[in-house]
């Protein structure tokens, strides 16, 4: 008897470890270990595992599934403006690139860690006060590991496993004091759909969207696993003066309708077939891209996937396997509530 039910055991646990077949969505062997709107689960530290946790409800617009949804009428115009034949890049990865971490860091940590003072110095008035949980060691976008200056973003991301929120600065500097000053900051809920319940329409965030960053971002303690169960976030080398819910905010003066507003949402198409070869990883991502698709947030180099930096990631096959999926592999989900300011 024990060696039947050690048998049995055995398959069962390998199927509920396979990988979905490509083209297949299954999640329910695998929602037993999604908790949605919670970081309860989140292990503490820089970069650290939220072991299964997502941020916002099941329903939020970071988790909806879009496979079906329409494609906007639009949808040619504006993925040629992004680049019909430029392939999809990590913003993301392991080690270093000139010298500064290659993707956007973030932290967890829990009600020990103390609150600490934040100045604003450029968009105050739409920044949400402090003071933040921020750790003075909290890891900033594009640090050099040897101690060296560096510019960029500069973006701070804290995730509080205590209260749910998600504090989220740009242009961040520490100080002396244990304070931080940074052009902008906010604040998000991650157990309501009322993600940010301050900020008026025409906001910005840390993000040019004013979006949250970190739900977009993949992350290899989820990408391992074979699936990502939410949208992604990407940058476009120009976008409209516009914007779509969920995104908030605008960062051009152009008019052009063919050129993509904040918050398009785009979805890798269904017709495309995932390469059978693709690492673990790269499936993941492009599995996210077809069932949840991958929102503009900033400008930037076109079809530039935002990521979390780990040493886990393989930087040259992600590079390789990703370059492949091309703009004309894409199609625009149908907008709903542009705004054009």
């Amino acid at each position: 008897m024990k060696s039947y039910l050690t048998s049995v055991c055995a398959v069962f646990l390998a199927a509920a470890m396979a990988e979905p077949a490509l083209g297949q969505w299954r999640p329910e062997p695998m929602a037993s270990t999604r908790h949605y709107g919670t970081m309860a689960d989140a292990s503490l530290g820089i970069g650290a595992s939220l072991n299964g946790d997502i941020p916002f409800p099941h329903d939020n617009a970071w988790n909806t599934d879009v496979s079906t949804a329409s494609v906007d009428p639009n949808s040619d115009n504006l993925i040629a403006s992004i680049g019909l034949s430029t392939g999809l890049h990590p913003d993301f990865g392991r080690g270093t690139y000139a010298g500064s971490i290659i993707g956007i860091p973030y932290v967890v940590v829990d009600s020990s860690q103390a609150p600490v003072a934040i100045k604003f110095t450029l968009y105050g008035g739409q920044s949400d006060p402090g003071p933040y949980p921020v750790p003075a060691n909290a890891p900033i976008e594009g640090y050099k590991p040897n101690g060296n200056k560096f510019g960029g973003d500069r973006h701070v991301i804290v995730i509080d496993t205590s209260t749910n929120q998600l504090f989220e600065m740009w242009r961040a500097f520490p100080q002396s004091d244990g304070s931080w000053n940074a052009g902008s900051g906010a604040v998000f809920h991650l157990d309501s759909n009322d993600v940010r319940p301050t900020a008026k329409p025409g906001w910005t965030s840390a993000d040019a969207a004013g979006l949250p960053i970190f739900p977009g971002l993949v992350r290899y303690d989820e990408a391992s696993t074979g699936m990502i169960w939410h949208a992604l976030r990407f940058t476009v080398s120009a976008s409209r003066k516009a914007y779509v819910p969920p995104a908030n905010h605008w960062a051009s003066s152009s008019t052009n309708p063919n050129l993509p507003p904040m918050g398009m949402r785009v979805r890798l198409k269904a017709s495309f077939t995932i390469p059978a070869g693709d690492s673990r990883e790269t499936k993941a991502i492009l599995r996210a891209l077809q069932k949840y698709g991958m929102l503009v947030a900033d400008n930037g180099s076109s079809w530039y996937i935002s990521g979390a930096p780990d040493d886990r990631w393989n930087n040259s096959r992600l590079v390789g396997e990703l370059r492949q999926v091309t703009g004309s592999n894409f199609e625009v989900v149908k907008m709903n509530g542009m705004v054009t300011p």
